[in-house]
This record gives C-alpha cells, sequence and structure tokens, in this order.
C-alpha cells in the first residue's frame, strides 16, 4: 500500500497569520451554536452570552472560498439582543447587525439595496437566525487591532460588498480585486433605503400581502414567529 501525495492540496497558511487588510472576498458564513435560545423556535441554542453584559450574540465563522486566501477562516460575533440601548430602548448592537445581516441576503441574491418591491422585500425576510447559516456573500475584510496585549490582531468583515458595487460581480465570480485598506480614506458609501429591511415581516418566502407594522422590541427579529419550512431559497440560488 501507498499513499500518492501529489494531488494534496497546499498547506494551510500558518496558524495566526492575517488576510491583509483590505482583503475583498467571497465568503461563506456558518453559525456556532452558544447554548443560549434565541426568539424564535429554529434559533434554539443558537446564541452565546457576553461575559460582560446582556448581551446575547451570534457566533459566526467565515471561511473565504476563492482566490489566494481560499479556506482561510476568521471569528466574528454580532450582538442581537441587550447590550447598550439607543434612545428609542432599543439595542444598538442589534440595529447594527440587522443591517449587516440585510447586506449579506441583498450581496448573495444580487438585490439592489434601494429595491423595494415586494419580491424583494420577500427575500429579505428570515423565519430565525439560524437561515442565515451557509450564506455566501462578498466582502471587504479588515485587520483589527487589539487593545489588550494577550490577544493578536484578527480579521473582521469591513463591509459587506453590494451588488449596485462595480466589485461585487467580480468577487462573487472568484475573480481578485485590489484590495483597500480600512486606514485608507474612505469610499462613497452607496445609497440605501433602509424601508426595506425594516418593513413589516410575514412567514416565510410566499408573496402573500404583508400585514400592517407593529412596534419592534428590543433584540426581537424582524420575522413573524411562525417558522417557513426548509431552508430560504437564497441559500440555493
Amino acid at each position: 500500500m501507498s499513499y500518492d501525495l501529489n494531488d494534496a492540496a497546499p498547506q494551510m497558511a500558518p496558524m495566526g497569520e492575517l488576510i491583509p487588510d483590505g482583503t475583498f472576498a467571497k465568503v461563506m458564513m456558518k453559525l456556532r451554536p452558544g447554548g443560549t435560545n434565541g426568539a424564535t423556535p429554529m434559533d434554539a441554542g443558537l446564541l452565546k452570552v457576553s461575559p460582560h453584559s446582556d448581551a446575547k450574540m451570534l457566533d459566526c465563522e467565515f471561511t473565504v472560498i476563492d482566490g489566494p486566501f481560499a479556506r482561510r477562516k476568521f471569528w466574528q460575533n454580532f450582538t442581537v439582543a441587550g447590550g447598550k440601548l439607543d434612545e428609542k430602548g432599543q439595542s444598538k448592537g442589534w440595529n447594527i447587525s440587522k443591517s449587516t445581516f440585510r447586506a449579506m441576503v441583498d450581496s448573495a441574491l444580487g438585490l439592489d439595496p434601494n429595491d423595494v418591491s415586494q419580491a424583494a422585500r420577500e427575500k429579505r425576510v428570515i423565519g430565525g437566525l439560524k437561515q442565515l447559516d451557509g450564506i455566501t456573500f462578498a466582502a471587504r475584510i479588515m485587520v483589527e487591532s487589539s487593545e489588550n496585549p494577550n490577544y493578536r490582531d484578527s480579521n473582521k468583515i469591513a463591509n459587506v460588498v453590494l451588488p449596485i458595487e462595480p466589485a461585487h460581480a467580480a468577487i462573487m465570480r472568484g475573480e481578485q480585486i485590489a484590495p483597500e485598506p480600512v486606514n485608507a480614506p474612505p469610499r462613497k458609501a452607496p445609497a440605501q433605503t433602509p424601508a426595506a429591511w425594516s418593513a413589516p415581516a410575514h412567514s416565510g418566502w410566499a408573496s402573500t400581502p404583508q400585514a400592517p407594522a407593529t412596534p419592534a422590541q428590543p433584540g426581537a427579529p424582524s420575522a413573524a414567529p411562525a417558522t417557513p419550512g426548509g431552508a430560504p431559497a437564497w441559500l440555493n440560488s
């Protein structure tokens, strides 16, 4: 018996080596259950609790899909409830995370963020955070400096690249794009219409009319408690 190693993939980069600041890449997000229940039945045991506050977070692992950094991983937490509150008593962290999740869906599906048609709005409704597991989208990756000398710097999502940005299509095709470091002069952000993501939510991806909006509770998801069957359509698009 013998082992033919000729077809082995190249070895992984050294542990702890960072993806360069400002790198554009197609990434896939996987969720790592933390043992704490979320707000929907499908999110049972999905969240983890912050050791420093009452915040509940989504623990996410990102894997680069294509290019010179393919198979490289990095990790990031997104607050979905609790933590600091705004003047309306809503979780600041959740509002930020919610905008990021909306951008991920738009990027994954190729949706214009300004599209507020019924069809586009329906695609932005999820039955639970669990349905974000496996989503693949275009991203710009940054290096976040650690304020604690006991911890290394780390990679994070700087921003999700949206379909209205010129680089989006090339990134999703796996092409290499010149990096734009985060400490460089910022690009002009594309206009977005928050009304689509904050619009009244309904169960599943069906084309039924939406019900009148009800005030959101801090940390609560936009989708109604009813859980749509199976994975959302955009995971397979």
